[in-house]
């Protein structure tokens, strides 16, 4: 279910990026910053759901904090002249591919337990139809 969401996100998504104006060139860095923050808060979302520690509140106040925070800290080093923002791209692209990793692992180990279980099923009906010989 989560899963047709997401799908129907992206392609909503695709559809009004498509056709929305372009973002100047002022504003893209902070668009830039928010968007990762919020994929990074997504993938920590379906790794959450994947252990089943899900929680709908911490989900939603870690999307909109880490996009404000992010968004802050891109103010913050344009008016001092420092990359800063920088620092929560490396973290956010960093905690993305951990979680990524994680739900990559459970897929792989799942498609994994049913090719293992179908094996065990044929093996079982070979020794069966033995045993009847």
């Amino acid at each position: 279910m989560i899963f047709i969401a997401i799908l129907i996100g992206c392609i909503l998504g695709a559809l009004i990026g498509m056709n929305a104006p372009m973002i100047s060139y002022t504003y893209s860095s902070y668009l830039a910053i928010a968007v990762i923050a919020a994929l990074d808060s997504v993938f920590g979302g379906i790794n959450s759901v994947i252990n089943k520690n899900f929680d709908l509140k911490i989900f939603v106040t870690g999307f909109f904090g880490n996009a404000i925070l992010a968004i802050l800290l891109t103010i913050l080093g344009q008016k001092l002249n420092v990359d800063i923002y920088l620092a929560a791209i490396v973290v956010f692209v960093g905690r993305m591919f951990v979680n990524l990793a994680m739900i990559r692992r459970y897929y792989v180990d799942k498609w994994l337990n049913k090719l293992e279980e179908r094996k065990n099923k044929k093996e079982e009906k070979v020794e069966a139809k033995s045993e009847e010989n």
